[in-house]
């Protein structure tokens, strides 16, 4: 990784993997793995401002004393939002399972997800505790998991070379071998990291621990990879009347099926990123609610368009509702054929818009986005 900082280059799905770097299988759509692979910020423009932005690295490890550095590199600036926004700036990074459902990065906020926020709090799970101190702009974070405590695994973390204590202690039997992968957070920051591919470590690290880059390739573990090809990709879209369960459903399967690592695009799922200190957005806001609405709907529109330049398997939880609540996936139009309302050159197959939500339609993404060009860069 340069230390100069990112680049904004875009990172194409053929990039070869370098050894540990965020994956670009395992990260939210709107953050951006820059060349280096080493580095990554979120897009920040519009509604996008207000969600949380999560990527996770490409190996784990699940022996040892392993390490790995990330440094709060900008904080992007956000005028757009309001200034009763809290915490419009902030960066949550830990350790987390690869088998975490990708319709939440949230790290902190799902079983085996453990995270340190730049709020000077520790969560797992959604349980939010006091931990450290604060941590913003040009800070060091390094994070630790120690394999060889007898029958539990110790993370703590390190601020600016200073030592945090333990945060958490895991009993190894719950964790059941199963790896646990770097994984970071972000709110409007640029992140970098160093899993000891820099010839200097940023802060010196505690004795006996080692980068997970530098563990031999035995000892790692690689994430669970997405689709190869265009071909091999998935679509499957919901169809149904309003509160008929369709989210529901989306969810539980992307839960059932964590190795196709389904994108659910809707804008549930885009309000599920606005959380605050762990709590829907419902709960945390004072502003008016038909405003926050439409700039989801904005966001999902431009999900959409990134969507179609990844490999990535998607569920589409979006129908059209009253006016100015269409589906900017999918609209009949004459012919029986359905068009994209964000891109009018993209047509669906007439089956997908009488899919129930029981039975929902299985695609290929060359039938639903045909001549696409994947690109893993935000376009």
């Amino acid at each position: 990784m340069a230390p100069s900082g990112h680049s904004d280059g875009p990172v194409s799905d053929e990039t070869p993997f370098s050894p540990s770097p965020p994956s670009p299988d395992n990260c939210d759509l709107h953050f951006k793995v820059a060349r280096d692979r080493y580095s990554g910020y979120p897009l920040t423009i519009e509604g996008f401002a207000y969600l949380w932005s999560g990527a996770r690295a490409t190996y784990g490890a699940r022996q040892g004393r392993v390490c790995y550095e990330m440094k709060v590199t900008r904080e992007i600036s956000v005028k757009h939002l309001p200034s009763t926004e809290p915490d419009p700036h902030v960066v949550r990074v830990g350790w987390s399972l690869d088998s975490s459902q990708l319709l939440s990065l949230h790290a902190g906020e799902e079983p085996f997800s453990y995270g340190y926020g730049g709020t000077g709090k520790k969560s797992t799970n959604c349980k939010f505790e006091n931990y450290g101190e604060t941590f913003a702009e040009n800070d060091v974070i390094a994070c630790l998991v120690d394999f060889e405590c007898g029958e539990e695994v110790e993370m703590s973390f390190m601020k600016n070379g200073k030592w945090l204590g333990v945060a958490y202690r895991v009993r190894k039997e719950l964790l059941g071998g199963r790896a646990l992968f770097p994984h970071v957070l972000v709110k409007n920051c640029a992140i970098e990291f160093n899993f000891g591919q820099r010839e200097d470590t940023y802060f010196s690290v505690p004795p006996g621990f080692t980068f997970i880059q530098h563990l031999p390739v035995a000892e790692r573990v690689r994430g669970t990879l997405g689709p190869k090809s265009k071909a091999e990709c998935e679509i499957l879209m919901m169809v149904g009347l309003p509160a008929a369960g369709k989210t529901t459903w989306a969810v539980k399967h992307a839960a059932a099926n964590p190795s196709k690592k389904y994108n659910i695009l809707g804008t549930n799922a885009i309000m599920d990123k606005m959380r605050v200190m762990g709590l829907r957005r419902q709960r945390n806001y004072a502003g008016r609610w038909d405003v926050l609405i439409q700039q989801a709907t904005q966001c999902l529109n431009r999900l959409i368009q990134i969507a179609a330049r990844k490999k990535r398997n998607y569920i589409l939880d979006q129908v059209r509702g009253g006016e100015g609540q269409g589906c900017p996936l999918a609209s009949p139009s004459p012919g029986g054929v359905s068009r994209s309302e964000s891109d009018p050159q993209v047509s669906t197959p007439e089956s997908v818009t009488t899919v129930s939500c029981c039975a929902p339609k299985m695609l290929k993404i060359e039938d639903f986005l045909p001549g696409t060009v994947l690109d893993e860069g935000i376009v």
